[in-house]
């Protein structure tokens, strides 16, 4: 990775630089900002941080286990600062966090794609192959499931993941 990044749990002072991370994206759905500060909150542990040196968070990853599924991690969000973007710190966050998350029993991790989000499906699909692992896509929700025009999304499960001993 070409710039060093520390990875860490998000803290709820944290909530406001995730809100206009995903507002800078012009990618992400954008939620409010208190449901980021609330994120920061109550799914710390199924979620991460990237800072730089100077503390500056210049990526994250917002994630939680599905309650009917312990052993899958839904990641919700990823979004990188476009000034640290091209240099491994999506890949370095989602690696991180899946790490850390197979001491807590989840094997499996969750995200739904839209069909026209070339990065998010590289990573992801990415994640299986460097950990030796099936990527499974499936339609999740069709685009007129959404009503406000929202593109469908397609769900993509991966793992199994080797379990911590």
């Amino acid at each position: 990775m070409g710039t060093a990044v520390t990875v860490d749990a998000p803290q709820v002072r944290d909530g406001a630089r995730l809100w206009r991370l995903a507002r800078d994206s012009r990618t992400l759905d954008l939620n409010s900002s208190y449901s980021y500060l609330l994120w920061c909150r109550d799914f710390a542990q199924t979620s991460v941080v990237a800072r730089q040196a100077d503390g500056e968070i210049v990526g994250f990853v917002t994630g939680y286990v599905r309650p009917d599924l312990p052993d899958s991690l839904m990641v919700w969000q990823v979004a990188v600062a476009e000034s640290a973007r091209g240099r491994g710190v999506a890949a370095h966050m989602l690696d991180t966090l899946v790490q850390r998350r197979l001491g807590h029993g989840q094997r499996y991790v969750e995200t739904t794609i839209t069909l026209d989000n070339a990065a998010s499906i590289a990573l992801f699909t990415a994640l299986g192959r460097d950990r030796d692992v099936p990527v499974r896509r499936t339609e999740l929700f069709a685009a007129q499931e959404f009503p406000d025009g929202h593109a469908g999304e397609d769900l993509f499960r991966i793992g199994p993941f080797a379990a911590q001993p």
